[in-house]
């Protein structure tokens, strides 16, 4: 899908706008899940998630193919929308978002400061990003999607820092929303031609990807209710799913319980603060311990934005 050359040229583009983010191996971490764990600090990005690199590289190409383009507009449960709003501002592109009703406020509260104006519509992401599409056709906006190439391009940009600081590493796992993050990774595996094992993590109460995983096609669910709104997706990514299915080992379903736990487990052993998506590769980890025991394993902390509120449950255990 990528070359090494692509994700070069991508990290020119993201690093005029922010620095490549650590991978520490914590010892705390380490005791606990049995293994050496290597953790990517995606949470450590100006929006504090993976996908302002892949927002970054998408607008810089835009505004270069499209510089008369009116507008963009997307949608998003936060991470992906907050890097929309921060790279369009760059470029000086006025970005619409919009986002589910009931949506994290906190998330809200970011968009707007990068710049966005803020639509709320619909009860999930997939309702949300109908109610784009349409306002891109009423409005004469160009439609930015969830998942595309510049978008992987972008994100696979934390991998290639991540493969090539860290020692070799036997699996890494990564949360999958709608796929540009586990898609840039097993790109990059590839073109550094690497014999590290990708796996994937979704959450079981939004299981679409490892549904479709095991179906081989395209499996979309009627729900995606989960705490972890990063992986709140019903249908999967046709695209991504290709990929996932060439170049990932497995996909491990994990719950809101395990979630909430590895929450709990980041802030105890390294003091990080993550969100749902965030600790979701933790959570598959810790559900694999025993196959993964004296390995050494590489965990995507894909961001840490989350509302306070529900932070304070997680760490209570409520």
């Amino acid at each position: 899908m990528l070359s090494l050359q692509d994700v070069e040229d991508a990290a020119a583009i993201v690093y005029a706008a922010m620095p490549p983010t650590p991978q520490y191996a914590w010892p705390l971490l380490a005791r606990r899940a049995g293994c050496e764990v290597w953790v990517k600090h995606e949470n450590h990005t100006p929006t504090g998630a993976f996908k302002v690199r892949g927002g970054l590289v998408y607008m810089d190409r835009l505004k270069r193919d499209q510089p008369a383009v009116a507008g963009v507009i997307s949608a998003t449960r936060g991470n992906h929308g907050q890097s929309i709003a921060l790279a369009a501002a760059k470029v000086g592109i006025a970005a619409t978002i919009v986002v589910p009703e009931g949506n994290s406020v906190e998330k809200n509260a970011a968009m707007r400061a990068f710049g966005a104006e803020l639509v709320e519509a619909g009860h999930d992401f997939d309702s949300a990003r109908e109610t784009a599409m349409r306002l891109a056709g009423e409005r004469g906006l160009s439609m930015v999607p969830s998942f595309h190439r510049d978008l992987v391009c972008g994100v696979a940009t934390y991998a290639l820092e991540l493969f090539r600081a860290a020692p070799p590493l036997d699996t890494v796992y990564v949360p999958i929303g709608l796929g540009s993050g586990i898609c840039g990774v097993i790109a990059v595996r590839d073109a550094l031609g690497l014999s590290t094992k990708v796996v994937g993590v979704v959450s079981t109460e939004a299981p679409a990807y490892a549904l479709s995983f095991a179906a081989g096609k395209v499996v979309a669910t009627n729900s995606a209710n989960t705490m972890a709104d990063g992986m709140a997706v019903r249908g999967p990514d046709a695209e991504a799913l290709k990929v996932i299915l060439k170049g990932a080992d497995r996909i491990v379903k994990v719950s809101d319980a395990e979630i909430a736990l590895a929450m709990r487990a980041y802030y105890e052993d390294t003091h990080q603060l993550t969100e749902g998506a965030g600790a979701a590769s933790l959570a598959a980890l810790m559900q694999e311990r025993a196959q993964m025991a004296g390995k050494r394993v590489g965990l995507v902390l894909s961001g840490g934005n989350i509302d306070r509120p529900l932070y304070l449950r997680a760490l209570a255990g409520n």
